[in-house]
């Protein structure tokens, strides 16, 4: 690798992870906003204009906040558990192509960190490395509570990643890639959402059991688990739990982008190469925003329809779509696919009815 190819790659990596932790400040106040907003609330506007330095706030705060470690814990183990959380989140983000190539100091650069064949596979590869942090954060405490948090977490993401790699099989099979950037090329003439509605809203809900979030955030229930594995963190420890949700979100809905919405692609990206961030940032905040209101909207789920929902529900119905998305294309017939996909997630949601309504009847 010549010096000027490492220099490029170095300042691409070092901007990325400023936007990334910028965006986590402040993706902390957009929810805030869009929550209140939802719930007829007014929100932060007490610390600087309309409330845009409440990240700056909390931060100071959470940087001041004493840091206490339980005195029969795991110490090594419990200092490097939130490491090994946020880590991974910054660089899941490293295969994603912001842009295509734009010329700067008369030099062409790729918006992309690593260009490499195999993205999707090195996306799930670092996603399922998040998994050891919380689970090594509940044990390490020697807390119950955060131990049944910790336990919680590994068997949800356990069991909705298999759902998760499953969309990611689908969307490989149209895109005839596993790299990030033929699959956003892929998506010039018709956006994979349009062809695999059903595989999108199994992603989504996937990536939301994987985040925690709700009503997916049963690892974090503070009714029953005293806020759960991360219970007897604070100060700037606790900050990294949050710093990874909050991060992981923002690389989600970048994927998602790249995914099933083309990614940087729109109008006049071809003549204009710098409209490509802007498109990719536009879908990312208006991913992030349906995660917020489907965490307003939904009440948490029960854990034990939680996994009845990953195994019996979304992994067959993932299953499916892969089935489905092979035999449109080894037929050459792409409009059965949306067809078969809508039919495959009609049966999925009366599956769901039917089992409610049985249980309805049963007490």
């Amino acid at each position: 690798m010549d010096s000027a190819l490492f220099w490029e790659i170095f300042f691409k990596a070092l901007v990325l992870i400023l936007v990334l932790l910028t965006g986590f400040a402040y993706l902390t106040y957009y929810e805030r906003r869009a929550l209140a907003r939802i719930q007829s609330r007014v929100g932060p506007n007490r610390a600087g204009p309309l409330g845009l330095l409440q990240p700056v706030a909390d931060a100071v705060k959470l940087i001041f906040k004493e840091e206490l470690i339980p005195a029969k814990a795991f110490k090594t183990v419990f200092i490097l558990a939130p490491i090994l959380t946020v880590v991974p989140a910054i660089l899941i983000t490293a295969t994603v192509p912001w842009g295509g190539t734009v010329t700067i100091g008369g030099r062409e650069i790729l918006l992309t960190i690593a260009d490499v064949n195999v993205g999707v596979l090195y996306i799930m590869s670092v996603a399922s490395i998040a998994v050891y942090g919380v689970v090594l954060a509940g044990w390490s405490s020697n807390n119950k509570y955060a131990m049944m948090g910790g336990l919680r977490s590994t068997a949800q993401m356990i069991s909705y990643e298999l759902a998760l790699g499953l969309s990611f099989v689908a969307v490989i099979l149209l895109a005839d890639s596993m790299n990030m950037t033929k699959i956003v090329e892929a998506q010039r003439g018709l956006p994979f959402f349009l062809l695999q509605p059903v595989g999108l809203i199994v992603f989504f809900f996937a990536t939301l059991a994987e985040l925690n979030r709700g009503p997916f955030d049963m690892p974090e229930a503070e009714q029953e688990l005293s806020a759960g594995y991360n219970v007897e963190y604070s100060g700037m420890k606790f900050a990294l739990f949050m710093m990874a949700e909050y991060t992981k979100m923002i690389s989600i809905s970048a994927i998602t982008a790249t995914l099933f919405f083309g990614g940087y692609l729109g109008p006049g990206v071809d003549a204009y190469p710098w409209l490509g961030p802007l498109y990719m940032f536009g879908k990312i905040f208006l991913i992030l925003f349906m995660m917020i209101w489907v965490r307003a909207s939904w009440p948490r789920i029960r854990y034990d329809r939680l996994m009845a929902l990953g195994w019996k529900i979304m992994l067959p119905l993932s299953l499916a779509l892969v089935f489905i998305t092979a035999v449109g294309i080894l037929f050459e017939m792409m409009w059965l696919i949306p067809v078969l996909s809508l039919v495959a997630g009609a049966v999925a949601v009366q599956s769901i009815n039917l089992s409610l309504r049985r249980k309805a009847n049963a007490r």
